[in-house]
């Protein structure tokens, strides 16, 4: 209780959402309670005591407003936390408002570590502690449903040990799964090629065609133009997994069909369509298969019987050519001739953060009115563009193994943040398994928990001091200068970070890089000092704190987009919104270990499963609250609405309005309609617009929209207006001979939202 300045209130006025009421605040060590009698009434004449509850980790905005006493006015504590919950204490003393401001601070950002968090002390009610939710997950039970075991048929595949100590990738899994043609001497070599060490593993083997996704971060090509034979002998081996796969030899510019691969009855031009009337799936396809076509070929063929094996870089083209300044990149394709890699126009964590903070502008009034927020504001977010982003991506993704029986790599940077967000959630339109609850928890505990994604860093568990404020005082707070938004010296710092990385004595990249593989200014006579501070701070754990930088909605956006695939297929899920809403707001809580920790190792090394409880056991000791009474669990590819595979709808990117804690039609504009537009709506006034999430498609031979200087790239003049497009962001790179100075503004501001 040392850090508790006052531990009871009487006399607070509880606001939110326009309406008062009066009761007592109390401050413990780990949650903040606010307990008031309703005011009685004929049909509840002794009503009970309510309380509301608030952990202190999921607090993320507070801000005290004190009050003279002259002024007759109350002082005030508004909070904003991250379940979005705004209230407003109002308090008649001054004094005791900054007590307890000074305890919620205190409480909340000066823990230190996490050990300190409510988890390492919380004690389950009974239901809870009768089940183990840390044994939900086997990993060697996962990889047999998949069709993966010592004792099974050689399915192309096998589980290594090389990982086993952590000591090879230390983000990564105990167990890899690889193929059977590749052995760990390969995977060593492999290894050193790929960010982090995070080299291309299994995450899923479709269990029809025994197509495979597996996932990786960036190599380590740079502005050399560096290679690995092991790391292009790995990916020839995976995409050789299947038995239609193409060999060593055969290129992506082999003979295919002109036509799109969405139907093999379309022989329309693509340069005769409008670009106003592609959807995106069609849009996609198309530029895909403009990238694999043969002038000499020109019949129909068999829907699904070419592969098109894909590397998807979910990075936008111009951000992946960046790192490539500081040793980092994206495949050169001449080496990877087996495959067509597309770039997704999916932004980073900076851009994310940044978006949900302008949600929060347009709803942080609703602590002290009943107002509908701004649908301007609310578009002016992007959120919906992002969400519809990441399904666009894993509808790529789940399209391209599924129906045209093909292998997909999907990396970003270091391969835990959007990598993670199209893995889980092209799964999820695969196999249904994961559409139940038992198979959502194994997927999320594979692909986000298992797989390194950073929830300690991008969910700030500890908090900062940042997030509080005092008004009219010059206390916390970001600057209005955004993480190096308007910086001119962007370019610049690539630069100087390229002649830092090459330098012989910078034999790290951590001081340049940051946790998700961005670019940071580089400067060569502090890079030792900060390496040593660096590795000062990791040692004194007493001392953790919250990188702002670092936080981001990561897998916030991961259940968003979860959530538009739930209402779009109703049907198609054993869970239900509360179960999303209810994940979402035990991230934060802090009340169990699951999430407390960054990868598989840290949680080994904290002795989380002995020391903690996982959040699984508050699901499954309340599953009759979190299964959807609409679940239909039949699956028969012959009956139509009862697929395997689902794909989410483009333009019906909706707010998830019960987590917002808004109504639908505060938040959507109008209800959903019984049968769909057949035009989309704007962001502003409910669903988006479907937009392709494609920033460009590379081959060894062409490209669109994408490309290493002095590859082909088709004309701008030759394609429809979308394609057109794409090309001409490439030209601005002058990839092609061309200028543009305009174009030029545009990359250098993308470059510099990518090296903030």
């Amino acid at each position: 209780m040392e850090r508790t300045r006052i531990a009871k209130v009487d006399d607070v006025k509880l606001v939110r959402r326009g309406e008062q009421v009066e009761g007592t605040l109390h401050l413990t060590p780990h949650h903040l309670i606010f307990s008031h009698t309703p005011n009685a009434t004929p049909e509840n004449a002794t009503p009970r005591p309510r309380e509301l509850w608030i952990t202190y980790p999921i607090i993320q905005i507070c801000t005290l407003r004190p009050s003279p006493p002259a002024s007759h006015l109350p002082s005030s504590i508004r909070l904003r936390c991250r379940d979005f919950t705004f209230v407003c204490f109002c308090f008649t003393d001054e004094k005791k408002a900054r007590d307890v401001y000074d305890s919620i601070k205190a409480w909340t950002c000066k823990l230190g570590k996490v050990q300190k968090l409510y988890a390492f002390s919380y004690q389950p009610p009974l239901p809870e502690k009768e089940l183990n939710g840390w044994e939900i997950y086997d990993v060697r039970r996962e990889f047999k449903r998949l069709g993966i075991s010592e004792k099974g048929a050689d399915r192309g595949w096998r589980i290594s040990n090389i990982n086993a100590d952590y000591g090879f990738s230390p983000t990564y899994p105990a167990l890899l799964a690889v193929p059977s043609s590749i052995s760990d001497n390969t995977l060593n070599y492999a290894g050193r090629y790929r960010s982090r060490v995070r080299l291309p593993v299994l995450t899923y083997l479709h269990s029809v065609n025994n197509c495979s996704i597996t996932r990786s971060s960036q190599p380590l090509v740079g502005v050399r133009g560096n290679r690995s034979i092991q790391d292009e002998k790995l990916l020839l081996s995976i995409f050789s997994t299947s038995h239609s796969s193409p060999s060593a030899s055969q290129t992506p510019s082999a003979p295919r069909s002109r036509q799109s691969p969405r139907s093999s009855e379309d022989n329309t031009p693509a340069s005769s369509r409008e670009s106003s009337n592609l959807d995106p799936e069609k849009l996609e396809d198309e530029m895909l298969a403009r990238t694999n076509v043969d002038e000499t070929t020109d019949g129909p063929r068999i829907y699904g019987a070419q592969q098109h094996n894909l590397i998807v870089d979910a990075r936008p083209t111009v951000n992946a050519l960046a790192m490539q300044a500081v040793g980092l990149g994206s495949e050169n394709m001449d080496h990877y001739r087996f495959a067509t890699k597309v770039y997704l126009g999916i932004d980073n964590i900076h851009v994310m953060r940044e978006s949900l903070n302008k949600v929060v502008d347009a709803l942080k009034e609703s602590d002290v009115t009943p107002l509908a927020p701004s649908k301007e504001a609310l578009a002016n977010s992007k959120w919906l563009k992002h969400i519809n982003g990441l399904l666009d991506g894993a509808s790529i993704i789940a399209r391209q193994v599924a129906l045209q029986h093909s292998h997909v790599l999907i990396h970003c940077s270091d391969g835990w943040d959007r990598t993670s967000q199209l893995s889980a959630l092209s799964q999820l339109c695969l196999d249904p398994y994961y559409r139940t609850l038992e198979g959502f928890i194994v997927l999320v505990e594979k692909d986000w928990l298992s797989f390194g994604h950073m929830f300690a860093h991008r969910s700030g568990f500890l908090s900062s001091e940042k997030w509080f404020t005092i008004e009219n005082e010059r206390i916390g707070g970001e600057t209005n200068n955004r993480q190096g938004f308007g910086n001119n010296n962007a370019l610049e710092n690539a630069l100087m970070s390229a002649k830092g990385f090459f330098n012989k004595d910078n034999t790290s990249r951590d001081s340049i890089v940051d946790s998700d593989g961005e670019l940071q200014p580089y400067d060569a006579a502090t890079a030792h000092l900060r390496k040593s501070a660096t590795s000062s701070k990791s040692s004194k754990e007493d001392k953790s704190t919250t990188k702002v930088k670092e936080t981001s909605p990561v897998f916030h956006q991961f259940l968003d987009a979860t959530y538009q695939l739930l209402i779009q297929h109703p049907t198609r899920f054993e869970f239900n919104e509360r179960f999303l809403r209810r994940l979402l707001y035990h991230l934060y809580s802090c009340q169990y270990g699951t999430f407390l920790y960054n990868n598989e190792k840290e949680r080994l090394d904290n002795h989380v499963q002995n020391k903690t409880r996982s959040v699984w056991d508050y699901f499954l000791s309340r599953r009759e609250q979190f299964i959807n009474s609409n679940y239909d669990s039949l699956i028969d590819d012959n009956i139509r609405g009862k697929e395997r595979l689902i794909l989410p709808v483009a333009g019906e990117v909706r707010w998830w309005h019960e987590f917002f804690g808004r109504t639908n039609t505060e938040m959507n504009g109008r209800p959903p309609s019984a049968h769909r537009s057949a035009r989309p709506l704007s962001p502003a006034s409910g669903p988006i617009a479907p937009a392709t999430v494609l920033s460009g498609v590379e081959t060894a031979d062409s490209a669109i929209g994408a490309g290493f200087p002095g590859k082909y790239v088709e004309d701008p003049g030759a394609t429809n207006g979308v394609l057109g497009s794409l090309a001409t962001g490439v030209a601005a790179l002058n990839m092609t001979g061309r200028s543009s100075t305009e174009g030029m503004k545009d990359v250098k501001q993308k470059m510099e939202v990518e090296m903030q």
